[in-house]
């Protein structure tokens, strides 16, 4: 019992001392401590993925201030509660001076500020002081068109290439090489208008090869158009050629079928190649032909030239051509409503006025001109006049359609005044009448003698873009013109033909009348 006693009492001692010592803290600090310690036994496990998600923020915040501190300048106050010793900071000497490195850094940043606060100055005065000069400067960069004529005609046709509705190349090539095409180099000068370095300085996005043959010699053709010509044979010929000339330079050219094969061209920077037919005298009298040529390419057949034919009524060259059908013959209706529904464009250059309006109501697709002027500000039969360009537009009893203006100085202006400005005024005059949205262009390069001054050949297109957009034409309505408005009307002249083929539209297969073999 003693034993027992002793330690008991021994215990007892011990608790009270341990007792005496904690008695010295206030209870509330005695159960904190506690808790302290249970808190560290609970998370003993999770020590080590804290300090490694510490050590994360850490570095984080330290690439974080350094890049604040390469940029924005070091504050010359310090913080007394984040300011190390100058026993233990290298940035700093023994009399707490700022050293060498430091000082480095400053100085750069100082540079850099200055150059930084010069270059906003000047940009600030240039935008104020000189904003044409801005604007004609750094405007491209910018996607801003610039105050300056000639330059904004090249940001504009950069975006907005020309698609020309009319190029005679594949007639001269005829003439001068007789179509043999590995005779010709279109990567140098060639002897008139066209080839591909001065198509690339005009920025040409596009253009209708015009397979054009001539009309029969009179000797030759005969009232009813039965004699035979060898024009289809011609044709065909001017086809194959244009065809060889856009394959043997395929970095440059693309066959275009449709609206989508244009788009696909400019887009990879190459010049989209259409195939016209100049003429109804080229078709043989015949609606197969007319299908067979649209297999071959074609995408558009002017209902004349400067003769009658089977079909429909021309303009002739000049005054005084008498009417033969007054307009489309009973056989030009068919062949209107066939190329509506293959796709083929209906084009009314060349034709008599009588033709052009009975097509305009014939036609479910629009219409163009490929390459005609305005007969009002110019008085020659092939331009167009306004009692014609009246019935373009949305309006009741309108068709849409496209004039693209002509550049031969004949059916400009009287001799020696053709220039920019008067190509411009058949273009203003064109859309003052029917409107910017139903004017474009189709030059006849190689295939006039004489062009207009300041508009010598297909480089020259920027030249007539800077003149209207001098006199206010803004660069969406000069998109259109370019290329934009000749898109609308061969989008919906396909769209008409798709709905006619879905509809069931069945091929025609009329006969001409005075054909004596069938």
């Amino acid at each position: 019992m003693a034993r027992s006693r002793s330690s008991s009492s021994s215990s007892s001692s011990s608790s009270s001392s341990d007792d005496s010592d904690h008695g010295k803290q206030s209870w509330w600090k005695r159960t904190l401590q506690k808790k302290k310690k249970s808190k560290s036994n609970n998370d003993n496990n999770g020590s080590s993925s804290s300090q490694l998600s510490s050590a994360g923020r850490a570095a984080r915040n330290a690439l974080l201030l350094g890049a604040v501190q390469s940029i924005l300048p070091v504050s010359n106050t310090p913080d007394h509660n984040t300011m190390p010793s100058t026993e233990t900071s290298p940035l700093l000497n023994g009399n707490g001076a700022q050293g060498p490195s430091n000082e480095a850094n400053a100085k750069k940043r100082g540079i850099v500020w200055g150059a930084l606060t010069a270059l906003f100055a000047g940009a600030l005065i240039l935008i104020l002081g000189f904003p044409d000069t801005f604007a004609n400067v750094f405007g491209p960069w910018l996607g801003l068109i610039p105050s300056d004529p000639a330059l904004a005609a090249l940001a504009i046709l950069d975006r907005a290439p020309v698609i020309d509705g009319h190029i005679d190349l594949p007639i001269l090539v005829r003439f001068e090489y007789r179509n043999n095409a590995t005779a010709i180099d279109l990567g140098s000068r060639m002897p008139a208008h066209v080839d591909i370095p001065r198509l690339r300085k005009g920025k040409v996005g596009g253009f209708f090869w015009s397979v054009y043959v001539q009309c029969p010699d009179s000797k030759i053709a005969d009232k009813d158009f039965l004699n035979p010509t060898w024009r289809v044979r011609d044709t065909l010929e001017q086809i194959d050629v244009s065809k060889l000339l856009i394959e043997k330079y395929p970095e440059t050219f693309r066959l275009a079928l449709s609206a989508a094969d244009i788009d696909a061209a400019i887009a990879t920077g190459k010049i989209a190649s259409l195939i016209g037919v100049e003429g109804g005298h080229q078709l043989g009298n015949s609606l197969a032909v007319l299908r067979q040529y649209h297999a071959l390419g074609v995408r558009y057949v002017t209902l004349t030239h400067t003769c009658h034919n089977a079909f429909a009524d021309s303009c002739g060259f000049e005054p005084g051509i008498i009417p033969l059908h007054h307009g489309l013959s009973p056989l030009g209706v068919t062949l209107v409503e066939e190329m509506n529904r293959l796709g083929v464009l209906v084009d009314l250059s060349h034709t008599s006025d009588d033709t052009a309006k009975h097509a305009i109501k014939v036609s479910k697709a629009p219409v163009i001109w490929s390459h005609s002027s305005a007969r009002a500000v110019h008085n020659v039969p092939r331009n167009v006049p306004d009692d014609v360009l009246a019935l373009i537009g949305k309006g009741e009893n309108q068709t849409d359609a496209v004039v693209m203006v002509n550049f031969a100085p004949f059916f400009v202006a009287t001799p020696g005044n053709a220039n920019v400005s008067a190509v411009a005024d058949h273009v203003e005059h064109i859309a003052n009448v029917a409107g910017k949205a139903y004017v474009g262009i189709g030059s006849d390069y190689d295939g006039i003698g004489e062009v207009p001054v300041g508009l010598e050949d297909v480089s020259k297109y920027p030249a007539l873009i800077a003149e209207l957009y001098s006199r206010g034409w803004t660069k969406y309505e000069l998109g259109g013109l370019t290329g934009g408005n000749l898109l609308r009307v061969l989008r919906k002249a396909e769209a008409v033909a798709h709905e006619l083929q879905g509809a069931g539209t069945l091929p025609k297969f009329d006969i001409y009348d005075k054909r004596t073999d069938l």
